[in-house]
């Protein structure tokens, strides 16, 4: 349940960043950073999620 609980978590923090990112209130390099990399980072997630289970 603690994984679940964490992987939601990560889930509403990216979102609201990218929110706040695409509404003009944050303007930072770490947006851009995040932007292009968003994909990995959900992938990286996702393993460390199969790799707790076992």
């Amino acid at each position: 349940m603690g994984s679940n609980v964490f992987a939601a978590l990560v889930l509403i923090v990216l979102g609201l960043f990218f929110l706040a990112r695409n509404l003009g209130w944050i303007d930072s390099g770490l947006g851009t950073l995040l932007a292009t990399w968003w994909p990995a980072i959900l992938v990286a997630v996702g393993v460390g999620m199969l790799l707790k289970r076992r």
